[in-house]
């Protein structure tokens, strides 16, 4: 069976929420191209490369008060010129402790196709509560 890109693509974003959710580095590792970038929704912070990336979520899940973010996907277009798509959605960070939202906004994310698998090659969040 073959999967359309925007189902591959939800598929894959459940996967990397629930590996936030339970401080999975592994599977975030796995779903991010090696050059993936991602710009942070308040301060514009800039994280270059896999290894970045890893590195704020390994600091992020060691926290004393860490958040559980959520990605939720509104709309994914897929290239029919390209293996890539693009996805819009919005975010939610809650406190892991109690659930008790923290921040919120929208984002988009930036995919690739590479075999058989989607990689998220660059994310942009915008805070907006």
């Amino acid at each position: 069976m073959t999967t359309t890109p925007d189902l591959a693509i939800r598929l894959r974003r459940a996967s990397f929420n629930r590996a936030l959710a339970q401080a999975d580095l592994r599977t975030i590792e796995m779903l991010l191209a090696r050059d993936a970038i991602l710009v942070t929704g308040t301060d514009s912070a800039v994280l270059a490369g896999r290894k970045a990336q890893m590195l704020a979520w390994r600091r992020e899940f060691a926290a004393a008060e860490r958040l559980v973010y959520t990605r939720t996907p509104d709309s994914i277009t897929a290239s029919t010129v390209e293996p890539i798509a693009m996805e819009h959605g919005h975010w939610q960070g809650v406190l892991a402790s109690t659930g008790e939202p923290q921040a919120s906004g929208v984002y988009t994310a930036k995919w690739r196709q590479s075999g058989e698998d989607w990689l998220i090659e660059a994310e942009i969040y915008l805070t907006l509560a």
